[in-house]
């Protein structure tokens, strides 16, 4: 297997495989409250037949070319991960996403991993577009989206059903030849 440098603090990118399913679901629980503020991930990995589930449906995923789904590993520990929740090669399309269980929040982590993804995905795949639909709630996502030098499109005002409450979705977005001229000018 292999694994991506996030820096010098030795934190690392890897597939979240199936096989991994037991330190998946333990790294949710650590961070289950934390990670559901704004995400449905903690309430569909519940059980380890629910995690390998869910890790199996990313494997179908990356062998269709439709989505993927990385681990973040700090200290060898799994703290978060990064993923394309869709992908669609042909028209050149992909929606990231990502989670970060609280010890591992500021840290960087998940700029870092997008930045990693988001660079294989126009530069390896050919997307020309990766989106970052985010809870208008969820500030430190929303940050992410911004350091990455996004662009925000628009709210979907409160397309979101989670939890029995309506929330408002914001759209950010990176083209291919504006990714491209961020990484010349820096």
């Amino acid at each position: 297997m292999y694994a991506i440098s996030l820096g010098e603090d030795g934190a690392e990118l890897r597939p979240l495989e199936p096989w991994l399913a037991e330190e998946f679901l333990t790294h949710i629980d650590r961070g289950r409250e934390f990670i559901g503020q704004h995400i449905a991930l903690p309430d569909r990995v519940t059980d380890l037949e629910s995690s390998r589930a869910l890790l199996q449906s990313y494997a179908e995923k990356a062998v269709a070319e439709t989505g993927r789904i990385y681990g973040i590993w700090a200290d060898g520990k799994l703290v978060g991960g990064v993923l394309f929740r869709t992908m669609d090669i042909e028209h050149g399309n992909a929606e990231a996403g990502c989670w970060l269980e609280p010890s591992a929040a500021g840290k960087g982590l998940v700029t870092r991993a997008a930045r990693v993804i988001i660079d294989w995905a126009i530069e390896e795949r050919g997307l020309h577009r990766v989106e970052w639909q985010v809870s208008a709630a969820n500030e430190p996502s929303i940050a992410v989206a911004r350091r990455l030098g996004m662009t925000k499109e628009g709210v979907l005002r409160q397309s979101y059903l989670y939890r029995g409450k309506r929330h408002d979705i914001e759209v950010w977005s990176v083209l291919a030849p504006e990714w491209r001229a961020a990484k010349q000018a820096s």
